[in-house]
């Protein structure tokens, strides 16, 4: 089964995920003017605060089965697409009764006018697809192939789930000190943090200049005396 799974330790809560899934749901699908169209393209992916500052949850459907929101619609709107296994909304026999957003467990059925809806005005189930259509053509999902931290990954869900259980392992070994085992492919967050280290060192280097200090050790390149800063700037 292919899915995408869900790394919260990762998310640092750029939002991308969010755009990129209305993005791939207007009729449009140009991040230029998506965002004009009426109705306007609504995402289906929710990124929500964690338990601290620096952490954020993105929430999505996660297709369950059996799945209670497709179980107690009462106009047949909600279906299961056999092939890919993914629980779909059809817009146009939504009633917007909001019976699958009270079943839903993980609180990720929303209501909106869609352009595929009964009218620009009338609410109906909005919730993840599953990006159905770009699974079709062979593509990932928008939300995981815009992810640049892997906190949203698509493929086969026993494959992510050990993928998860080894970096967990890992990430344990490493805070009782001993050795852990490197991640398949290297720690996607690796340039991220080289960038902030560096952002870092440049910081503490400007706090520490002061205006007249010394700007060379020594002698200087010619051979003559070292050069200073005074205050105005000119070199005495």
């Amino acid at each position: 089964m292919q899915t995408v799974f869900v790394n919260p330790e990762r998310c640092i809560g750029c939002l991308q995920c969010e755009i990129a899934c209305a993005v791939e749901h207007s009729a449009s699908q140009d991040e230029t003017t998506a965002f004009l169209e009426r109705p306007v393209p609504r995402k289906r992916i929710h990124v929500e605060a964690g338990p601290m500052v620096s952490l954020a949850f993105p929430n999505r459907c996660r297709h369950c089965d059996p799945a209670p929101c497709l179980q107690v619609c009462p106009s047949g709107a909600i279906t299961r697409d056999d092939e890919l296994d993914l629980v779909l909304v059809d817009p146009k026999r939504c009633i917007g009764c909001a019976m699958c957003a009270v079943v839903c467990p993980f609180d990720v059925v929303t209501f909106h006018p869609l352009a595929g809806g009964p009218g620009d005005e009338v609410a109906v189930a909005v919730k993840c697809d599953g990006c159905i259509d770009r699974l079709r053509m062979g593509d990932l999902p928008a939300c995981a192939e815009v992810c640049k931290v892997d906190a949203l990954v698509f493929g086969e869900l026993n494959e992510l789930v050990a993928a998860g259980s080894l970096r967990e392992a890992g990430a344990v070994l490493a805070a009782s000190g001993v050795t852990a085992t490197p991640l398949p492919g290297g720690d996607p967050l690796a340039g991220w943090r080289a960038w902030g280290g560096a952002v870092g060192a440049a910081g503490a280097a400007a706090a520490e200049w002061e205006p007249g200090q010394q700007v060379g050790a020594g002698e200087g390149t010619g051979g003559g005396p070292t050069s200073t800063l005074n205050e105005q700037g000119g070199r005495s």
